[in-house]
């Protein structure tokens, strides 16, 4: 009999629908194949407004990719370090070698690997706040745009060294670091938070990546975009993922993010969502985009 209070019946309560959407999805995933892409995808997620989701959801695609068996380097490019603390890595130890370090000392790449504690084959070059004044450091360096794609061919280029994918978390920003990184990648997600004034950077966005590939990286493409913080209780929400899906029609996600209180509890229990809460409802969203980044690969 089902569970009722006065004329209320809890089968029809949002509460009661997400968790048969949550008992789906799971089933779902369970029965899921994550195809291995056929060479390394370097992915820098990035969108030049802040508080999108981008650190979220670099550090829980990989740790999702990560689980499903495949090899995932995460560099963290923004001094900020939020998602070297995500995935369980002190943020703030300038002595600690990290991606300012392969940028500015042209330290290997081998040399700043930090493992993640939780799963095996999931590892990070961390960001420590020294960062910050990698553009000053780099000012007057030649070729300064390609210090971290030589860095990272030269890693690639190490016998014995593979990668599925490689993740670079950019900040909210357009300086060396993000040029940087768009010029070591081949693919850029782009995160759009589902509020009204997130639509706003996306042209910006488009003639950023025009710019940076017509000077240092012909090869870039944005080839997906994920509309997260949603919230299905609203039209605006909706509006905006109707509005991406415009903008990108062949790179927007079927999957959204939630807006979900464990993705935002991860963070500062030094976890991705995925290790804090397997079940919860953002964690299975994100494993849910993860499986579609990986059904995306550029090569088909």
């Amino acid at each position: 009999m089902a569970a009722e209070f006065g004329n209320f019946d809890f089968r029809d309560s949002p509460i009661a629908a997400q968790l048969a959407d949550d008992v789906k999805t799971r089933d779902r995933l369970e029965h899921s194949v994550f195809p291995r892409p056929k060479f390394t995808r370097l992915i820098s997620v990035t969108n030049q407004k802040g508080g999108v989701g981008k650190t979220t959801t670099v550090v829980n695609l990989a740790a999702s990719l990560a689980l499903e068996g495949m090899k995932v380097l995460v560099i963290d490019m923004d001094p900020q370090g939020n998602a070297s603390t995500a995935l369980s890595i002190p943020h703030g130890d300038a002595r600690k070698p990290s991606s300012y370090d392969v940028l500015v000392n042209n330290l290997p790449i081998s040399e700043c690997i930090k493992q993640n504690t939780k799963i095996d084959l999931l590892s990070v070059v961390p960001s420590t706040i020294e960062l910050a004044s990698a553009d000053l450091y780099l000012a007057n360096v030649e070729g300064k745009e390609f210090q971290m794609k030589k860095a990272v061919e030269k890693h690639l280029a190490t016998e014995g060294v593979y990668y599925d994918y490689i993740f670079f978390d950019c900040p909210p920003s357009m300086g060396i670091l993000v040029v940087n990184a768009l010029t070591a990648a081949n693919e850029i997600l782009v995160t759009i938070q589902a509020e009204y004034y997130a639509l706003e950077g996306l042209a910006l966005l488009n003639d950023t990546v025009r710019l940076v590939k017509q000077r240092y990286n012909p090869d870039l493409k944005i080839t997906s975009a994920l509309v997260t913080m949603f919230d299905g209780r609203t039209n605006l929400s909706g509006e905006v993922y109707t509005e991406v899906k415009n903008f990108f029609p062949d790179q927007t996600f079927n999957t959204v993010i939630p807006r979900n209180v464990q993705v935002s509890e991860a963070p500062s229990h030094q976890e991705t969502v995925i290790t804090y809460d397997p079940r919860s409802t953002g964690s299975l969203a994100y494993r849910e985009a993860a499986l579609e980044l990986a059904k995306r690969g550029i090569d088909g």
